[in-house]
C-alpha cells in the first residue's frame, strides 16, 4: 500500500465510498467517525494526509483541524477539509487547513487534490 490517509467524516456511505475510491489509487486508509477517534488516530497510525469532514456527529471539524495544528506530533500534516457548506472555504483554510474541497464533489478533483497533498 501507499501514503496512509485518516478519512474522518460521520457519514458511514461517504466514508465507506471514499476509503474504496483511495485503496483503488493504492492509498492505505484509515476511517474515523468521531472527533476523539481522529485525535487517537492522527497519532497511533502515523497519517500522511487527513481528510476531514468540518462537520463530525455535533463537532466542528474547524476545531479538530485547530487542535491537529496546535499539537507537535501532528502540525505538519497535511489536512483536506470538506463540507456541503460552499462558504466554509475561508473558515476551514483559518483553522489550518491545507485545502479545501466542497460536497458533492467530483471525483477526479477529489483524487487531484488528494494526490497533490500526499507527493
Amino acid at each position: 500500500m501507499g501514503k496512509k490517509i485518516l478519512v474522518v467524516d460521520d457519514d458511514p456511505f461517504l466514508g465507506e465510498m471514499i476509503k474504496d475510491m483511495l485503496e483503488w489509487y493504492e492509498y492505505d486508509i484509515v476511517l474515523s467517525k468521531t472527533a476523539c477517534d481522529t485525535v487517537e488516530n492522527c497519532i497511533s497510525n502515523k497519517v500522511d494526509l487527513i481528510i476531514l469532514d468540518k462537520l463530525i456527529s455535533g463537532t466542528d471539524g474547524t476545531e479538530v483541524c485547530q487542535w491537529i495544528r496546535g499539537n507537535d506530533e501532528t502540525n505538519a500534516i497535511p489536512i483536506l477539509m470538506m463540507t456541503a457548506m460552499h462558504e466554509a472555504r475561508e473558515v476551514c483554510l483559518e483553522a489550518g487547513a491545507t485545502d479545501f474541497i466542497s460536497k458533492p464533489f467530483e471525483m477526479e478533483a477529489f483524487v487531484t487534490a488528494v494526490k497533490k497533498l500526499t507527493e
